[in-house]
């Protein structure tokens, strides 16, 4: 099981992109997701790294890709963003058990729920979602691009209180794990931070999450 520390940064999710980006890469905790589970069925890689901190109030995430093929499809909240080109984040509840996941596509659209199993789950709604703060390089356009290289980032700052922490009490760990899909991508791929150990794509395994230390 692979381990990543969560340092502190003041004020993170107050910052404008520039700022934010910087202070990730200066402050952050680095790391890529880059574990081809499935390689006979879905070998391809783009690169994808992620950087990790928090604030007295918000967990934040920033990811980094560079591969073939760029897709935004969906463009309304809750939709099928994982077919598009995506970014996820999910992490477990530490007080009963559950777990959030976080999807993003390339245009910033988002996805997040919290569930028991993949189909047993319940959507944030619009308040929920209007907490959570958001960046992407790209706009907010639809967009479906093959045979070409594409660079882009995106980041989302998440409220504790949204994933069942007190930020005054924070607790010693998480189980998390991050991911970089494209379902309907021009090269589908399906790829982890921490591995995922079952006979084809399936990211909603909380028994294969990370540590993630305070």
């Amino acid at each position: 099981m692979k381990e990543l520390h969560i340092p502190y940064i003041e004020k993170l999710e107050t910052l404008e992109f520039g700022k934010f980006e910087l202070e990730m890469e200066l402050n952050g905790t680095r790391a890529f997701i880059d574990c081809v589970n499935w390689a006979s069925q879905y070998p391809y890689r783009p690169d994808t790294a992620f950087a990790i901190a928090r604030s007295e109030t918000h967990l934040c995430i920033l990811f980094h890709v560079r591969g073939l093929d760029l897709r935004a499809k969906a463009m309304e909240d809750n939709g099928r963003v994982w077919e598009d080109s995506c970014c996820e984040f999910f992490v477990s509840d530490p007080q009963d058990g559950t777990y959030y996941n976080f999807e993003m596509n390339c245009v910033g659209t988002l996805l997040a729920s919290k569930r028991k199993n993949r189909e047993d789950c319940i959507h944030f709604n619009a308040e929920q979602m209007s907490r959570i703060i958001r960046h992407s390089t790209l706009p907010k356009v639809e967009t479906d691009q093959e045979n070409g290289i594409f660079a882009w980032s995106v980041a989302m700052c998440i409220p504790f209180r949204l994933i069942g922490i007190n930020p005054i009490f924070l607790p010693s760990a998480l189980r998390g794990n991050f991911f970089k899909c494209g379902d309907r991508t021009g090269h589908p791929h399906f790829l982890s931070w921490n591995p995922v150990n079952t006979p084809s794509p399936d990211f909603h395994r909380p028994e294969f999450f990370g540590e993630l230390t305070f």
